[in-house]
């Protein structure tokens, strides 16, 4: 198991390296809420070569879409990048041109902690999503993508592509997200988080000297959102291994973590409904959840009665197993490998 997990690391590792990262700068960028900031820096990874056709359009290219609080950065492990991106990999970086932006507020992307913090624009999930299409566009020169994927907060921006620009890519694959707005516990939690940071009088209107006292519990609300029951009984089996556990977790999630980053990612979301305009989407789509996820819990059934009003849309939900892992199942591919390449074999190949 060991000699397993060495390699997979070392694969994990190698993608990493052949990672080109850029940044794009985008000029007087006018955000949905009418407020503008003079120059947003959108920093991405890309991993493969660009291919191009016979009319010399790239041909290849393929857009993975991050979740709240992460970056492109999260996809390269051993679990993710290790399993698709490798050779004869579902998404084998040796054919396809994998583009990994970090959106805004994120990663090495233009944020409120750079320096204006709470006078930072109040950006929402539709500036996200242009700027990312102005990446691929203007930045990239890419017309069109062989797929678009993202996981929670990129899942819902993935469905959010395929309305806005229908026509620009062959598929898209949703993961850990639900086509509706976010309402009922899922925006609650959202809105305890939201709370605790600005009711905070250390949160001092976003100008802080030192973290506001409430951030470890902001934090803890997003750990137990996106929990998997069965992988923390293995990781905390006894009362003092969960208690270790759970101090390793708040000392490594903390350790670069800042509120104002943090309560903008959360508030994001605000603007996402793309419940009106399901059939708008044109693209065959493939829509994986997990049974276990807490974020969009199954029993709601609103996958399921969505999914019918996408004209080539197909939904899965993937049972609890020893290999789920709550919402975060999105990165582990193992468990959703086979579908993607099923999915993947129904969609035009590219001919660079």
């Amino acid at each position: 198991m060991r000699n397993l997990c060495a390699v997979l690391a070392m694969l994990a590792f190698g993608a990493l390296a052949q990672a080109d990262e850029h940044d794009f700068i985008v000029h007087d960028f006018h955000f949905a809420d009418g407020s503008t900031l003079a120059e947003v820096k959108l920093h991405y990874a890309t991993v493969g070569t660009p291919r191009r056709d016979a009319s010399g359009a790239i041909a290849n290219a393929v857009l993975i879409l991050h979740g709240t609080g992460g970056s492109g950065k999260q996809f390269i492990n051993d679990h993710f990048s290790g399993i698709l991106f490798k050779p004869g990999g579902v998404l084998d970086a040796n054919r396809y041109f994998i583009i990994l932006p970090d959106n805004i507020g994120h990663g090495a992307s233009s944020k409120p902690s750079d320096g204006l913090h709470a006078r930072f624009p109040h950006y929402a999930y539709a500036d996200m999503v242009e700027l990312q299409h102005r990446l691929v566009t203007e930045e990239l020169g890419i017309r069109h993508l062989v797929l678009v994927m993202g996981a929670s907060m990129g899942g819902m921006q993935t469905w959010m592509w395929g309305e806005r620009y229908p026509e620009m890519m062959d598929g898209l694959v949703p993961l850990a997200s639900l086509p509706v707005q976010i309402a009922g516990r899922n925006r609650v939690w959202r809105k305890m988080i939201i709370d605790l940071i600005r009711n905070d009088p250390t949160w001092n209107g976003g100008e802080y000297a030192a973290q506001p006292k409430s951030l470890p519990a902001a934090y803890d609300i997003l750990m137990i959102a996106t929990s998997s029951p069965l992988q923390w009984q293995k990781s905390g089996p006894t009362r003092d291994a969960a208690d270790s556990w759970f101090a390793e977790q708040q000392k490594t999630r903390l350790a670069t973590a800042d509120a104002n980053d943090f309560l903008y990612a959360i508030e994001s979301s605000r603007d996402y409904d793309p419940q009106p305009a399901l059939e708008a989407i044109t693209a065959p789509l493939l829509a994986i959840n997990s049974a276990d996820d807490f974020v969009n819990p199954p029993e709601l059934g609103m996958l399921e009665s969505q999914i019918r009003r996408v004209k080539h849309g197909r939904a899965i939900v993937i049972p609890i197993s020893d290999q789920t892992r709550g919402h975060g199942t999105h990165t582990w591919a193992n468990v959703w490998e086979s579908e993607l390449a099923a999915f993947m074999r129904s969609l035009p190949q590219p001919h660079p």
